[in-house]
Protein backbone atom coordinates (compact mmCIF):
# COMPACT_ATOMS: atom_id res chain seq x y z
CA UNK A 1 0.00 0.00 0.00
CA UNK A 2 1.27 3.48 -0.85
CA UNK A 3 1.51 5.47 2.37
CA UNK A 4 0.85 9.21 2.25
CA UNK A 5 -0.49 10.00 5.74
CA UNK A 6 1.52 7.50 7.77
CA UNK A 7 5.21 6.72 8.19
CA UNK A 8 6.06 3.07 8.82
CA UNK A 9 9.33 1.42 9.72
CA UNK A 10 10.36 -1.94 11.13
CA UNK A 11 13.67 -2.42 12.91
CA UNK A 12 15.04 -4.95 15.38
CA UNK A 13 11.70 -6.55 16.15
CA UNK A 14 9.73 -3.34 16.64
CA UNK A 15 7.34 -1.57 14.26
CA UNK A 16 6.99 2.21 14.47
CA UNK A 17 3.82 3.79 13.08
CA UNK A 18 3.75 7.58 12.82
CA UNK A 19 0.70 9.65 11.89
CA UNK A 20 2.27 12.08 9.43
CA UNK A 21 -0.08 15.05 9.07
CA UNK A 22 1.67 17.61 11.29
CA UNK A 23 0.18 20.48 9.29
CA UNK A 24 -3.22 19.36 10.64
CA UNK A 25 -2.00 18.48 14.15
CA UNK A 26 -2.03 14.86 12.95
CA UNK A 27 -5.81 14.88 12.66
CA UNK A 28 -6.97 11.90 10.64
CA UNK A 29 -8.98 11.62 7.48
CA UNK A 30 -10.28 8.47 5.80
CA UNK A 31 -6.99 7.70 4.12
CA UNK A 32 -5.13 8.07 7.41
CA UNK A 33 -7.37 5.50 9.05
CA UNK A 34 -6.97 3.04 6.18
CA UNK A 35 -3.19 3.42 6.28
CA UNK A 36 -3.13 2.91 10.04
CA UNK A 37 -5.17 -0.27 9.71
CA UNK A 38 -2.87 -1.55 6.96
CA UNK A 39 0.32 -0.88 8.93
CA UNK A 40 -1.01 -2.44 12.12
CA UNK A 41 -2.10 -5.51 10.19
CA UNK A 42 1.27 -5.74 8.51
CA UNK A 43 2.94 -5.64 11.93
CA UNK A 44 0.43 -8.26 13.11
CA UNK A 45 1.31 -10.63 10.25
CA UNK A 46 5.08 -10.17 10.53
CA UNK A 47 6.36 -12.76 12.99
CA UNK A 48 9.60 -10.81 13.36
CA UNK A 49 7.70 -7.95 15.01
CA UNK A 50 7.02 -8.23 18.72
CA UNK A 51 5.92 -4.73 19.68
CA UNK A 52 4.42 -1.64 18.01
CA UNK A 53 5.05 2.04 18.79
CA UNK A 54 2.35 4.53 17.71
CA UNK A 55 3.22 8.24 17.63
CA UNK A 56 2.66 11.48 15.73
CA UNK A 57 4.95 13.51 13.50
CA UNK A 58 6.37 16.80 14.75
CA UNK A 59 6.39 18.23 18.24
CA UNK A 60 2.87 19.63 18.56
CA UNK A 61 0.52 16.67 18.37
CA UNK A 62 0.12 12.93 18.74
CA UNK A 63 -3.31 13.05 17.11
CA UNK A 64 -6.24 15.45 17.41
CA UNK A 65 -8.96 13.15 16.07
CA UNK A 66 -11.02 13.58 12.92
CA UNK A 67 -10.08 16.48 10.67
CA UNK A 68 -13.11 18.78 10.80
CA UNK A 69 -12.07 20.39 7.51
CA UNK A 70 -12.51 17.05 5.78
CA UNK A 71 -16.12 16.49 6.76
CA UNK A 72 -18.61 16.08 3.92
CA UNK A 73 -21.77 18.05 3.24
CA UNK A 74 -23.92 15.59 5.20
CA UNK A 75 -21.70 15.67 8.28
CA UNK A 76 -19.89 12.39 7.70
CA UNK A 77 -16.24 12.11 6.76
CA UNK A 78 -16.35 12.06 2.96
CA UNK A 79 -12.99 10.58 2.07
CA UNK A 80 -13.98 7.86 -0.40
CA UNK A 81 -13.28 5.51 2.45
CA UNK A 82 -16.36 3.29 2.25
CA UNK A 83 -19.20 3.28 4.75
CA UNK A 84 -16.91 3.06 7.77
CA UNK A 85 -19.80 2.33 10.10
CA UNK A 86 -21.82 5.08 8.42
CA UNK A 87 -19.56 8.05 9.26
CA UNK A 88 -17.14 7.61 6.37
CA UNK A 89 -14.29 6.41 8.59
CA UNK A 90 -13.29 2.83 9.37
CA UNK A 91 -12.67 3.85 12.96
CA UNK A 92 -14.31 0.75 14.48
CA UNK A 93 -11.96 -1.38 12.42
CA UNK A 94 -8.92 0.57 13.61
CA UNK A 95 -9.97 0.35 17.26
CA UNK A 96 -10.43 -3.40 17.02
CA UNK A 97 -7.11 -3.83 15.24
CA UNK A 98 -5.19 -1.98 17.96
CA UNK A 99 -6.95 -3.99 20.66
CA UNK A 100 -6.65 -7.36 18.98
CA UNK A 101 -3.13 -7.29 17.53
CA UNK A 102 -1.44 -9.99 19.66
CA UNK A 103 1.51 -7.75 20.44
CA UNK A 104 1.85 -4.87 22.93
CA UNK A 105 1.25 -1.39 21.50
CA UNK A 106 3.01 1.60 23.06
CA UNK A 107 1.62 5.09 22.49
CA UNK A 108 4.40 7.69 22.45
CA UNK A 109 2.41 10.88 23.00
CA UNK A 110 4.42 13.85 21.81
CA UNK A 111 1.86 16.64 22.12
CA UNK A 112 -1.91 16.97 21.89
CA UNK A 113 -3.89 13.72 22.21
CA UNK A 114 -7.38 15.12 21.80
CA UNK A 115 -10.74 13.73 20.67
CA UNK A 116 -10.37 10.66 18.49
CA UNK A 117 -6.62 10.88 19.03
CA UNK A 118 -7.17 10.57 22.74
CA UNK A 119 -9.18 7.40 22.14
CA UNK A 120 -6.31 5.92 20.14
CA UNK A 121 -3.80 6.35 22.96
CA UNK A 122 -6.29 5.00 25.53
CA UNK A 123 -6.67 1.84 23.43
CA UNK A 124 -2.91 1.27 23.32
CA UNK A 125 -1.49 -1.09 25.94
CA UNK A 126 0.94 1.47 27.36
CA UNK A 127 1.36 5.23 27.13
CA UNK A 128 4.60 7.17 27.47
CA UNK A 129 4.10 10.92 27.34
CA UNK A 130 6.40 13.85 26.81
CA UNK A 131 6.31 16.60 29.41
CA UNK A 132 4.49 18.76 26.86
CA UNK A 133 1.70 16.26 26.16
CA UNK A 134 -1.93 17.33 26.55
CA UNK A 135 -4.89 14.99 26.90
CA UNK A 136 -8.62 15.52 26.56
CA UNK A 137 -11.89 15.12 24.73
CA UNK A 138 -13.60 17.57 22.40
CA UNK A 139 -16.59 15.72 20.93
CA UNK A 140 -19.45 17.52 22.71
CA UNK A 141 -17.83 20.87 21.80
CA UNK A 142 -17.96 20.11 18.06
CA UNK A 143 -21.13 18.06 17.78
CA UNK A 144 -19.61 14.59 18.04
CA UNK A 145 -18.94 11.76 20.50
CA UNK A 146 -17.43 8.31 20.91
CA UNK A 147 -19.89 6.42 23.08
CA UNK A 148 -18.04 3.12 22.59
CA UNK A 149 -14.43 2.48 23.55
CA UNK A 150 -13.88 6.23 23.84
CA UNK A 151 -16.13 6.45 26.88
CA UNK A 152 -16.88 2.95 28.22
CA UNK A 153 -13.27 1.74 28.10
CA UNK A 154 -11.98 5.10 29.29
CA UNK A 155 -14.07 4.60 32.43
CA UNK A 156 -12.25 1.29 33.02
CA UNK A 157 -8.94 3.14 32.85
CA UNK A 158 -9.61 6.27 34.92
CA UNK A 159 -12.84 5.45 36.76
CA UNK A 160 -16.44 6.50 36.15
CA UNK A 161 -16.31 9.94 37.76
CA UNK A 162 -13.14 11.04 35.97
CA UNK A 163 -14.32 9.69 32.61
CA UNK A 164 -17.53 11.67 32.92
CA UNK A 165 -15.55 14.78 33.80
CA UNK A 166 -13.32 14.32 30.75
CA UNK A 167 -16.30 14.03 28.39
CA UNK A 168 -18.73 16.47 30.00
CA UNK A 169 -16.27 19.35 30.52
CA UNK A 170 -13.96 18.79 27.51
CA UNK A 171 -10.98 20.26 29.35
CA UNK A 172 -7.33 19.49 28.68
CA UNK A 173 -5.01 17.73 31.10
CA UNK A 174 -1.24 17.85 31.46
CA UNK A 175 1.00 14.80 31.33
CA UNK A 176 1.29 14.90 35.12
CA UNK A 177 -2.48 15.00 35.52
CA UNK A 178 -2.76 12.14 33.04
CA UNK A 179 -0.35 10.06 35.07
CA UNK A 180 -2.24 10.78 38.28
CA UNK A 181 -5.51 9.50 36.78
CA UNK A 182 -3.95 6.41 35.20
CA UNK A 183 -3.94 7.57 31.57
CA UNK A 184 -0.14 7.68 31.40
CA UNK A 185 2.46 5.13 32.48
CA UNK A 186 5.58 7.30 32.25
CA UNK A 187 6.56 10.91 31.55
CA UNK A 188 9.86 11.94 29.95
CA UNK A 189 11.33 15.12 28.45
CA UNK A 190 10.17 15.69 24.88
CA UNK A 191 13.61 15.03 23.39
CA UNK A 192 13.75 11.65 25.15
CA UNK A 193 10.30 10.37 24.18
CA UNK A 194 11.21 8.16 21.24
CA UNK A 195 14.23 6.73 23.05
CA UNK A 196 12.07 5.94 26.08
CA UNK A 197 9.48 4.18 23.90
CA UNK A 198 12.19 2.15 22.21
CA UNK A 199 13.72 1.26 25.58
CA UNK A 200 10.39 -0.18 26.74
CA UNK A 201 9.97 -1.91 23.39
CA UNK A 202 13.35 -3.59 23.84
CA UNK A 203 12.32 -4.78 27.30
CA UNK A 204 9.12 -6.23 25.85
CA UNK A 205 11.04 -7.96 23.05
CA UNK A 206 13.06 -9.83 25.67
CA UNK A 207 9.85 -11.49 26.94
CA UNK A 208 8.00 -14.58 25.72
CA UNK A 209 5.79 -13.58 22.74
CA UNK A 210 3.22 -16.28 23.54
CA UNK A 211 2.98 -15.17 27.16
CA UNK A 212 2.50 -11.55 26.09
CA UNK A 213 -0.17 -12.52 23.55
CA UNK A 214 -2.16 -14.51 26.08
CA UNK A 215 -1.86 -11.76 28.68
CA UNK A 216 -3.17 -9.21 26.20
CA UNK A 217 -6.11 -11.47 25.36
CA UNK A 218 -6.81 -11.82 29.08
CA UNK A 219 -6.66 -8.06 29.70
CA UNK A 220 -9.03 -7.49 26.76
CA UNK A 221 -11.56 -10.15 27.78
CA UNK A 222 -13.20 -8.17 30.56
CA UNK A 223 -14.05 -5.24 28.25
CA UNK A 224 -14.76 -7.21 25.06
CA UNK A 225 -18.48 -6.44 25.32
CA UNK A 226 -17.72 -2.80 24.54
CA UNK A 227 -17.37 -3.79 20.89
CA UNK A 228 -21.13 -4.27 20.72
CA UNK A 229 -21.68 -0.91 22.39
CA UNK A 230 -19.30 0.64 19.84
CA UNK A 231 -21.39 -0.64 16.93
CA UNK A 232 -24.50 0.95 18.41
CA UNK A 233 -22.60 4.15 19.17
CA UNK A 234 -21.17 4.53 15.67
CA UNK A 235 -24.56 3.81 14.14
CA UNK A 236 -26.15 6.55 16.22
CA UNK A 237 -23.26 8.91 15.44
CA UNK A 238 -23.85 8.46 11.71
CA UNK A 239 -27.43 9.64 12.20
CA UNK A 240 -26.40 12.45 14.54
CA UNK A 241 -23.96 13.85 11.97
CA UNK A 242 -26.94 14.58 9.72
CA UNK A 243 -28.58 16.88 12.27
CA UNK A 244 -28.44 20.66 12.60
CA UNK A 245 -27.14 20.23 16.14
CA UNK A 246 -24.04 18.36 15.01
CA UNK A 247 -23.56 20.77 12.11
CA UNK A 248 -23.56 23.71 14.55
CA UNK A 249 -20.58 22.25 16.36
CA UNK A 250 -18.62 21.69 13.17
CA UNK A 251 -19.50 25.07 11.66
CA UNK A 252 -18.59 26.97 14.83
CA UNK A 253 -15.21 25.23 14.89
CA UNK A 254 -14.49 26.00 11.23
CA UNK A 255 -15.73 29.58 11.50
CA UNK A 256 -13.79 30.10 14.75
CA UNK A 257 -16.80 31.45 16.60
CA UNK A 258 -18.56 30.53 19.86
CA UNK A 259 -20.80 27.52 19.49
CA UNK A 260 -24.54 28.01 20.08
CA UNK A 261 -25.99 24.75 21.36
CA UNK A 262 -28.56 26.42 23.64
CA UNK A 263 -31.06 26.70 20.79
CA UNK A 264 -31.29 22.90 20.67
CA UNK A 265 -32.59 22.77 24.26
CA UNK A 266 -35.86 24.55 23.42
Amino acid sequence: MELLDVLYEKTNGMAKITINRPQAYNAFRGRTIRELIWTFRDAWDDNRIGVVILTGAGEKAFCTGGDQKEKGDEGGYDYNGGLGGGIGLEIENLHQTIRNIPKPVIAAVNGYAIGGGHVLHVLCDLTIASETAKFGQAGPKVGSYDAGFGSAYLARVVGEKKAREIWYLCEQYSAEEGKEMGLVNKIVPADQLQAAAEEWADKILAKSPTALKMLKYSFNADSANIQGITQLAMGSLAMFYNTDESAEGMNAFLEKRPVEFNKFRK
